[in-house]
């Protein structure tokens, strides 16, 4: 019997779920992401897979950069969610406070941000975030 790794494989954003039901919907864009967590989880899962479109797709575009530096040498290798602020369903705003670890070129790094999220046209986009 094949094994089949990829509906079983845990989604990166390390929300203990298979990517299959976690990120993959809304990294595809076949789902929108009900919370601005689920959102942030979705971001993060972005950098780690290198999907640009997703990225720009879930930025507010007043916000978004018009050049995004992924980097293949990037091994990203965590997210934890620190804390969250409102951000629901049925809320118009929210923050995430999350630390994503990485390593670059062997040199480990870790980024510490406050992120602030908004709805646009009905659906969750990241605005920006301190670190």
């Amino acid at each position: 019997m094949k094994d089949n790794k990829k509906s079983t494989e845990l989604c990166p954003c390390e929300s203990g779920n298979p990517f299959k039901s976690c990120c993959q919907p809304y990294v595809e864009q076949t789902r929108e992401a009900a919370t601005a967590e689920a959102l942030m989880r979705s971001r993060y899962t972005a950098f780690v897979l290198l999907n640009e479109d997703y990225l720009r797709h879930s930025w507010h575009p007043d916000n978004c950069p018009k050049t995004i530096h992924l980097n293949k040498n990037t091994k990203w290798l965590g997210l934890k969610i620190k804390n969250t602020e409102a951000g629901n369903a049925d809320d118009k705003t929210g923050k995430v406070e999350f630390i994503a670890r990485n390593k670059i070129n062997g040199k480990a790094s870790r980024l510490h941000e406050i992120s602030r999220f908004t709805r646009f046209e009905n659906r969750w986009v990241y605005v920006d975030g301190n670190g």
